[in-house]
């Protein structure tokens, strides 16, 4: 007897897998996942290509290697923040207060590493450990009372700021030793060429190796799966991007240890989001609160060890910032810090109503703040355009994601 039944997802993704099999399957499928609604990083690509012609246009110094390597070292610091504001955005919640935690982790760092003596690992051993105390701080209070994290974090914004206050005293900063490794982290260290060049392909690979495996298993279970031609060509073509950028990079000072840290994070990030029991049910809660506790996930430890990653992550980007500046001072993490990590990781992509959300979103949004931050103070402009055009940049994000979802929606219901 012939099967009537009506064509399951599994059957429309079977079908997928032979339409994918060449380049224009690939090419229809990336046009179909944006016309549902999955951007992905596109917008983000689009505006940055802008961004740099419109700068280079206009000041060709913008795209020399050694500005660009100033520009990574800039992103560096607010980028780690920023990466904590993707844990608490994909939950749907957000922390207000991660300006405030770099700058007491700022002051924390000159109190116990030039004040009281402490060795620098120790030092930033209990920054890390005060990041984490704020978190689970705020997620108590989430937990237990049901309090908001928009008001539990502005009232530990301004907590955060009276301690940090408190602690530098009358004298109102702390100048770091400027012959240390921590300032020449901040400032000056750059990796190795033959490392640099070294570790430009390990992407291509980790793609490759992940990808086949990934692709072997999903087949075996009759899902759909891309091609081995497809990772290839995939893995070739980032790799190829990121040899020409660290080329590029070398002809003037190089890579940046500080940013290549700030990438390690982001990678390790990724992986525990997208490859974890852990990773799953951060997307799970924040997709659907009620739903995820109906399936089992343990609801409040998510919360809570989402909150502690963010305070923890604002905290090591206040180290680098006070290393950055060789200072820890009353000034540290106020002005546009706060906007600026919390506007990285909605540019870059993740979403503000929740459940949706990368690592890459703080990588790629920083790096178009920063590029605007730039590119106007070579061209002597003043600040004020900075906060208006990245308001701008930010307003546009958040109203691309609407329509990703409404588009998401409508698809689906189709």
């Amino acid at each position: 007897m012939t099967d009537q039944r009506p064509p399951t997802p599994l059957d429309r993704a079977d079908v997928r897998v032979r339409e994918d099999a060449g380049l224009g399957g690939t090419v229809r499928a990336f046009f179909d996942r944006v016309r549902s609604g999955d951007l992905g990083s596109l917008p983000v690509v689009i505006g940055l290509i802008v961004i740099w012609t419109v700068f280079t246009s206009l000041n060709p110094v913008f795209v020399t290697p050694n500005n660009l390597v100033n520009l990574l070292f800039d992103c560096s610091t607010t980028g780690i923040i920023a990466l904590g504001v993707v844990c608490v955005l994909t939950l749907g919640e957000i922390d207000l207060s991660v300006g405030s935690m770099s700058g007491l982790a700022s002051a924390i760092l000159g109190v116990l590493w030039v004040n009281q003596g402490f060795p620098v690992p120790v030092a930033v051993l209990a920054v890390l450990a005060v990041g984490a105390v704020t978190g689970s701080v705020y997620a108590m209070l989430l937990n237990r009372l049901g309090m908001p994290s928009f008001v539990s974090t502005l009232a530990g914004l301004l907590a955060l700021l009276g301690l940090q206050l408190y602690l530098l005293g009358s004298s109102g900063s702390i100048n770091l030793p400027y012959g240390s490794w921590v300032v020449a982290f901040g400032q000056l260290l750059i990796m190795p060429r033959w490392l640099s060049y070294s570790l430009s392909v390990l992407p291509g690979i980790a793609i490759l190796w992940f990808g086949i495996g990934a692709a072997a298993r999903r087949r075996a279970a009759n899902l759909s799966a891309p091609s081995t031609a497809r990772l290839v060509t995939k893995a070739a073509v980032i790799t190829l991007i990121i040899v020409l950028a660290v080329h590029y990079l070398n002809l003037g000072r190089g890579v940046p240890w500080m940013f290549g840290l700030f990438v390690a994070l982001v990678v390790a990030m990724d992986y525990a989001l997208t490859r974890t029991k852990w990773g799953r049910s951060m997307f799970a809660v924040g997709g659907n609160r009620e739903a995820a506790r109906r399936a089992g996930i343990n609801v409040r430890r998510i919360y809570m060890s989402a909150f502690m990653l963010c305070s923890m992550f604002a905290a090591l980007g206040g180290t680098l910032a006070a290393a950055r500046l060789a200072s820890s001072s009353q000034q540290a993490g106020t002005g546009d810090v706060n906007l600026n990590a919390i506007a990285a990781a909605v540019i870059g992509g993740t979403s503000l109503f929740g459940g949706r959300g990368s690592a890459y979103s703080a990588l790629l949004g920083i790096i178009v703040i920063q590029s605007i931050a730039n590119g106007l103070t070579l061209l002597n402009l003043s600040s004020s355009l900075r906060y208006m055009i990245t308001g701008a940049v930010l307003a546009i994000a958040v109203i691309v994601d609407s329509l990703a979802r409404q588009s998401r929606a409508a698809h689906g219901r189709a």
